[in-house]
């Protein structure tokens, strides 16, 4: 039989019930033949709590202590997996990132993998044992606990797979699959069965939950394929593959939303070569990332910027600016927090004219002004007014008629 990666997330091991119920869907599949290695996250909450206490010692902790401490809840997580599975009468052996040697760079609480040597997983793996692994955490050259960032165990679980070679990675999570938009906004969200790489990022880096968006990255760069399966009910889930022929005849996949980013302008910015390179920089270098630029005609050579960025990252982006804008003279900044990025998504759009015409008519239709637009082969974007989130992914989500066909589920 073959390898099988399987990955359960916080909400999944969140009580010792629910860790119970978790062996058990693993002890069937091990008994099955196959041989298992199971990613697991920290305890739903646990993390938040983790971090909660180094905030209430430290407003502005190092780095690399907030990573050793908030790494341990996988440590007690993989544990209690293990003694669970033993008592099954499953023989499991737990491992931490440094014991499988998860290697990283030095980007505390968002390091990124360099390597995972497989010897010590396919050791724990011969020997007819569950190996089960710490997601979220790693450790550099040097010999430090790093974490991942949000939803690491994803990245992590495709990382075993990759250097595995397994079968699939199966990440069970609170949802049956992936839907064609956020089934809480619209009720005739439609669970699709399968779905690309690049939709699939696409829907992640957009505002979709179900996937860390370095996890789907990761995963089509090392062609590992993904099955999103719920840890509550049984189900098809969805299945995250490499670009099919059928996919192309559908226009729109899926519709997605953001409302965690913020707009910055810049008024009268001077208009000559350097002055962007001057002011981005800064921001990629604190790690900062830009999403949307819009950049206005040149008038007596000044012009307006705007960009956004992660709303969590704003003051910070306004402080580390100041310098520049000083520099350049610019007489004016505003910010904008009340806004949300709505876009529609699909493979379909490499081959079909017209996509971007009609989204933006459904959307003037429905009284909705658009401030900024942004477009690649496979999506388009959209920055609105926040409170006009669920009306316009609602009408987009009829357009496209991506909903359940009356009288289906």
């Amino acid at each position: 039989m073959g390898c099988i990666v399987q990955k359960f997330g916080g909400t999944s091991v969140g009580s010792v019930e629910r860790i119970k119920h978790v062996a058990a869907r693993v002890a069937r599949v091990w008994r099955e033949g196959h041989r298992v290695a199971v990613i697991v996250s920290a305890m739903a909450g646990e993390t938040n709590r983790l971090i909660n206490l180094v905030h209430e010692i430290s407003p502005a902790p190092n780095e690399r202590e907030v990573d050793v401490i908030v790494s341990t809840g996988e440590q007690v997580s993989i544990g209690l997996l293990a003694v669970a599975l033993e008592e099954l009468g499953v023989p499991a052996e737990s491992c931490l990132g440094f014991q499988i040697k998860v290697l990283t760079d030095s980007m505390y609480s968002k390091a990124r993998i360099v390597d995972i040597k497989p010897s010590y997983l396919q050791n724990i793996l011969d020997r007819g044992k569950v190996a089960v692994v710490a997601g979220f955490q790693g450790v550099d050259e040097n010999g430090n606990v790093t974490t991942l960032g949000r939803g690491g165990s994803d990245l992590s679980a495709v990382a075993v797979a990759a250097a595995l070679g397994a079968d699939v990675c199966e990440i069970f999570t609170d949802v049956d699959g992936v839907y064609t938009t956020d089934p809480n906004v619209c009720a005739n969200a439609r669970k699709l069965e399968r779905i690309s790489y690049e939709e699939m990022l696409e829907m992640a880096s957009l505002g979709a939950k179900v996937l860390q968006a370095r996890s789907v990255e990761f995963a089509m760069k090392n062609d590992v394929a993904i099955h999103v399966l719920s840890s509550f009910s049984e189900g098809s889930g969805t299945y995250v593959v490499k670009e099919e022929p059928s996919m192309e005849k559908v226009l729109v996949t899926s519709v997605a939303y953001k409302k965690d980013e913020a707009k910055i302008s810049l008024r009268r910015v001077p208009d000559r070569p350097g002055v962007a390179a001057k002011i981005f920089n800064p921001l990629a270098n604190a790690e900062i990332v830009v999403d949307m630029i819009i950049q206005n005609m040149s008038q007596e050579g000044v012009t307006d910027l705007t960009f956004t960025v992660a709303k969590a990252d704003l003051r910070r982006a306004i402080e580390i600016l100041k310098p520049t804008i000083e520099e350049l003279e610019v007489p004016e900044i505003l910010t904008d927090e009340d806004i949300a990025k709505v876009s529609i998504i699909g493979v379909g759009m490499k081959t079909h004219a017209g996509v971007a015409a009609k989204m933006f008519q459904v959307l003037y239709d429905e009284g909705i002004n658009i401030a900024m637009i942004s477009t690649s082969e496979i999506k388009i974007s959209c920055i609105i007014k926040s409170k006009y989130t669920e009306l316009a992914v609602r009408a987009l989500h009829d357009a496209f008629d991506l909903g359940e066909e009356e009288g289906k589920s």
